[in-house]
């Protein structure tokens, strides 16, 4: 028995090699090919569907907060008696935290996350590299969550779309981050999940997991938004859960039902948003 020749879009970009095969398993085996094919495009255009609609949340969230104003600018603030800044331009960034030891001064800079260097009432000091990595993890961290989401269109990032959650009766979307080995830093395999409103694009929450020091899991809940020279700011109430192994999407659950445990507060002042000259 003779069939007529397949011309489906879903298998007409079938490997060469597979002909033979079709050609022997007949009918069914056509079919069997197809139904695959087809299952297997719809799931790379899922997936490509919901890394670009993640990609336009983001970019929404970052208008919304006014981080495109970190460009070519410098940034400041205090938090827990530490100033930090951040002096960004299209070759490099620079990250500087200063604060007193007692009568001295401590000034520590780091380029690009890899050159560290620590001044001591303003004379250059040596500094072991493994407190050098320490000191730059602690600087790193502070200025990307103030840099959130603006630091989310680094080239590391991956962002997949997770669908409209609501909390407390508001609608958000979840998006999940991941990180590229390449370029991702010690911390690729951290997670992220960030839970943006659907009308303000602003940032309420966020969740994420960590392996250095130990290992956790961390949920952050936004508080005192205010604006700086058209910068959204906010501070934020940091929580952890009682199992340290939770997945980050039952967070929200355990935050609506009061069984996340008080961690700190992440309060910044004295900021300010300038351009360079």
């Amino acid at each position: 028995m003779k069939y007529k020749s397949f011309s489906f879009n879903c298998i007409s970009n079938l490997s060469p090699s597979l002909t033979p095969i079709i050609k022997n398993w007949g009918f069914f085996g056509v079919l069997l090919l197809f139904i695959w094919s087809c299952e297997n495009k719809a799931s790379s255009s899922q997936k490509k569907t919901s890394t670009h609609k993640g990609q336009e949340v983001i970019d929404q969230a970052i208008i919304a907060h006014g981080q495109h104003l970190f460009e070519n600018a410098t940034l400041s603030f205090l938090f827990r008696d530490k100033q930090y800044s951040a002096r960004r331009s299209d070759a490099e960034y620079i990250y500087t935290r200063s604060f007193k030891n007692g009568s001295a001064l401590i000034e520590d800079m780091l380029i690009n996350s890899t050159d560290f260097s620590r001044k001591k009432n303003d004379v250059s000091i040596e500094i072991e590299k493994e407190w050098a990595e320490k000191y730059s993890r602690s600087i790193n961290s502070v200025l990307y969550f103030f840099q959130l989401p603006y630091l989310l269109n680094d080239l590391a990032v991956k962002k997949i779309d997770q669908g409209i959650k609501q909390i407390k009766g508001e609608n958000y979307y979840q998006i999940k981050v991941s990180f590229q080995i390449e370029n991702g830093g010690e911390d690729f395999e951290d997670e992220y999940l960030y839970w943006i409103d659907v009308n303000t694009f602003e940032i309420d929450y966020l969740a994420y997991n960590y392996i250095t020091d130990g290992g956790g899991v961390r949920f952050r809940s936004a508080i005192n938004k205010r604006r700086v020279n058209g910068l959204l700011v906010q501070d934020y109430i940091n929580y952890a859960p009682l199992n340290k192994k939770i997945p980050l999407s039952s967070l929200i659950t355990e935050f609506e039902k009061g069984a996340l445990i008080e961690r700190s507060r992440i309060i910044n002042s004295d900021i300010t948003l300038l351009p360079n000259n």
